[in-house]
């Protein structure tokens, strides 16, 4: 048997870890900006304010806008997947050990990505609450709740430009689901229907889509309507696999890792709705 065997277990485990995560690992990251090859223990993101228009005289100097320049600091933290895979396993099982594994961790980093996330939209501070019926805790998720945070980001001027996600639980995706707007093709479009080969869709201007990870505080889960801008993921390190043979436990250790982190860049840019769970 060739000395380089491990040499090439090693790299084929270390492309199905990237392709896994890739494939299936993260589903918040594509919303928010995102920064990689950071050096450094942290980043900043810029923010920039307003400008405002104004009028001249003739001859006269054009008015300066003045625009307001600040900036957030992303902090990264580094996250480890590791598990042992048994030399003997693969003559064992009629499965495939080592993809099985690879898959593991690679999801194991991708949901790791999206708590980052996920804590970052949760110090937002708007909400989609308010007296009219439809928009207060003691329900779900309504046709009026998130009609109420469509028009907060509109009065907030967020862009509609495209890049506008809304991300909730699965309960709230069975609530929309009820609502004739959000599930009809008369309404929406059969091209903008949410069950053509994923869980997302487009309504509202947004690309919609449910998460297991959002956050649950009592019996209330907090789900968000936001501009990928508003919030930044950074990336020191991409996923990288390191895999390193024990003698003493027949056994290779493979360790999966990343260096990330994610901020709220503008508060602006993010509406909170939190929808009741029985």
């Amino acid at each position: 048997m060739s000395g380089s065997i491990d040499q090439a277990f090693i790299k084929q485990f270390q492309a199905e870890v990237h392709e896994a995560y890739q494939r299936q690992g993260s589903k918040l990251r594509p919303c928010v900006r995102s920064k990689t090859n950071v050096k450094g223990a942290s980043t900043v993101f810029q923010r920039v304010g307003r400008g405002v228009a104004a009028s001249k005289a003739r001859n006269g100097v054009v008015p300066v806008m003045n625009l307001a320049y600040s900036t957030v600091e992303c902090f990264l933290q580094d996250h480890y997947a590791g598990d042992w895979i048994d030399k003997f396993d693969d003559l064992k099982t009629n499965i495939n050990e080592m993809q099985v594994l690879a898959n593991a961790g690679a999801y194991a980093l991708g949901r790791k990505t999206d708590e980052l996330i996920i804590a970052a939209l949760d110090t937002a501070t708007n909400e989609a609450v308010g007296t009219q019926a439809g928009q207060t805790d003691n329900d779900g998720m309504t046709r009026a709740k998130a009609l109420l945070a469509f028009e907060m980001l509109g009065q907030l001027d967020v862009p509609d430009d495209g890049q506008r996600f809304a991300v909730v639980g699965w309960k709230q995706w069975s609530e929309l689901l009820t609502i004739q707007e959000f599930a009809n093709a008369s309404y929406v479009g059969d091209d903008e229907l949410p069950w053509k080969g994923t869980q997302a869709k487009r309504w509202l201007g947004a690309t919609w889509m449910p998460h297991s990870g959002l956050t649950l505080n009592g019996t209330l889960r907090h789900c968000y309507f936001f501009h990928r801008t508003a919030v930044g993921h950074a990336a020191a390190s991409e996923i990288i696999t390191d895999v390193t043979w024990h003698g003493d436990r027949a056994a290779h250790f493979v360790n999966s890792m990343m260096s990330q982190g994610a901020v709220l860049v503008d508060d602006q840019g993010v509406v909170r709705m939190r929808c009741k769970e029985q």
